[in-house]
């Protein structure tokens, strides 16, 4: 199912898919067609995966922190594959050594603590909303859940929307270096 979504997804007219190309191309005008499949696939899959925790006795991918770090680790990755492509490797890596090469050490200290808090954030905020439905269903019974579970579907959606967005603004500032760079020289 997650794969014919994906599908259906990438082969939409520009005109009716509007909201995930215009989001992309706010942040990443030049891109849009190289950052859509990979930032449009990792919204589709992260909606899947926070509401599936709707369906009874399923648990949400997103709420165990091995699967919010792998899609952290692969959003860090990406990073680098963007700029790598888009310049070549050393004139990407030659980036981190700007304005001084005194800053090398923090700049590694930011790629780092910056993938650690994006599968953080969603690992804790997807827990956190299914141990508090959890919670209010002992304490209140079968019907005070239905409120929590609105709440889990616009949670979930907002959810994949931020790491969605986080990814994005971080692909195209690696993707935006190289572009200056190569304007200068120019």
């Amino acid at each position: 199912m997650a794969v014919g979504l994906l599908l259906l997804s990438a082969r939409r007219p520009a005109h009716r898919a509007s909201g995930r190309v215009g989001a992309i191309r706010a942040v990443a005008p030049e891109q849009t067609r190289l950052l859509l499949p990979f930032i449009g696939s990792l919204w589709v899959f992260l909606v899947i995966a926070n509401l599936s925790g709707l369906i009874p006795g399923v648990h949400s991918p997103t709420r165990d922190l091995s699967a919010t770090s792998a899609l952290a680790i692969l959003v860090f990755l990406s990073v680098y594959w963007f700029g790598v492509r888009s310049g070549g490797l050393k004139a990407y890596l030659r980036h981190y050594l700007s304005p001084s090469p005194i800053l090398l050490p923090f700049h590694v200290i930011s790629e780092i603590t910056r993938t650690v808090a994006l599968a953080v954030r969603l690992f804790g905020n997807m827990m956190s909303l299914e141990m508090a439905a959890l919670l209010i269903l002992m304490v209140a019974g079968f019907l005070a859940p239905i409120p929590i579970l609105m709440l889990h579907i616009v949670e979930a959606l907002v959810q994949a929307y931020i790491f969605g967005m986080l990814a994005l603004i971080y692909v195209a500032g690696g993707l935006q270096s190289q572009q200056l760079r190569q304007q200068t020289k120019e």
